[in-house]
């Protein structure tokens, strides 16, 4: 949601299909149905034709692009085979390839957020992407970020959503700011055969003039959403603050517990058939380093659900380390590799 507007306002063309969440991962097409009237589903014509005149489309995963991927993920699971770095590379690569982009720009994930919880395993998993791509013909570039703290302060759907035009405005986090332009940058790089220095500066322009959100805007509105009206929704009927147990710094985040607390309050999926709450969330005051004392407000929770409350606190709770000691804080973009 951020991303793509930045580096289609630098004329790159953004086709994406997205997917929805399931446990304690976010999907893009879950936060996007927040907006009022977006449409997720285009015909391939319209798809295209939008990216051709927009710049940009979103949508929701077919099911013919590599159906053969759904079978080999069933057997996964019943082989233990889950982890095979082969068989999520080719997973991953097999739709990134049948969608037919020539520039591929992967986001590789680290930490307790993310599957590969060490730098030097999603290393592997990246070179592996960048790898089959390349043999194929594409343009490969993958980031290797940090998911052990949350990105930004907003977990959920419409939560998110108002996050990334907050960003888009120029008033969002640092973190998620830094980790969306650095994204763009390689994006734009790639698609327009840049020196990552320029490109960067192409994307910093983008964001600070403004262009950047009016072409959220436009993509947004081209497929039938209705970004003023999202503005004016009304908040979760229940908030609830969540505090710090005891005085100290903020040692650890377990950013997976955290995904989890957000499915609690009804903001994800348990099964693939459970419905959404989009206006539930945890908007997150205190992250990791931060030093706290005992009743600061560690994160708000947001649901229309009263009963979720308890479960997801706990949940929460569990998340969070407070100790005597700042920790050192681990490096939010590990490595780029082409």
């Amino acid at each position: 949601m951020i991303v793509g507007p930045i580096a289609a306002a630098a004329g790159v063309k953004v086709a994406k299909m997205s997917g929805r969440g399931l446990g304690h991962t976010g999907g893009t097409v879950d936060k996007l149905e927040s907006i009022p009237g977006y449409q997720t589903s285009l015909s391939p014509e319209a798809f295209m034709a939008q990216v051709e005149n927009v710049g940009i489309a979103v949508i929701g995963q077919s099911g013919d692009l590599a159906p053969a991927d759904k079978k080999i993920y069933a057997l996964r699971d019943v082989t233990a085979t889950v982890d095979s770095v082969p068989l999520i590379a080719s997973s991953v690569m097999g739709k990134k390839l049948a969608a037919g982009s020539k520039n591929i720009v992967l986001d590789v994930k680290y930490g307790s957020g993310a599957f590969m919880k060490k730098p030097k395993d999603a290393k592997t998993l990246a070179k592996a992407m960048v790898d089959i791509g390349k043999r194929l013909g594409r343009n490969m570039t993958a980031l290797i970020s940090g998911m052990d703290v949350p990105l930004g302060s907003a977990v959920g759907n419409d939560v998110e959503v108002k996050e990334a035009i907050d960003v888009l405005q120029g008033r969002g986090p640092s973190d998620l700011t830094e980790v969306c332009l650095t994204l763009a940058t390689l994006m734009i790089a790639s698609a327009k055969n840049m020196p990552i220095a320029a490109a960067k500066t192409v994307a910093a322009e983008k964001l600070k003039s403004g262009e950047a959100y009016t072409k959220f805007c436009e993509w947004i509105t081209a497929q039938g959403g209705d970004v003023t009206a999202f503005g004016n929704k009304k908040q979760a009927s229940v908030l609830y603050e969540v505090k710090a147990p005891k005085t100290g710094y903020i040692s650890r985040m377990d950013t997976e517990k955290i995904g989890t607390a957000a499915v609690l309050l009804g903001a994800g999926r348990k099964t693939i058939e459970d419905s959404i709450d989009h206006a539930a969330g945890i908007m997150i005051e205190k992250k990791t380093g931060d030093f706290v004392k005992e009743g600061d407000v560690l994160a708000v929770l947001e649901t229309n659900d009263e009963k979720t409350i308890s479960a997801a606190k706990d949940e929460f709770l569990s998340a969070i380390e407070i100790g005597n000691k700042k920790p050192k804080k681990s490096p939010l973009i590990y490595k780029i590799i082409q």
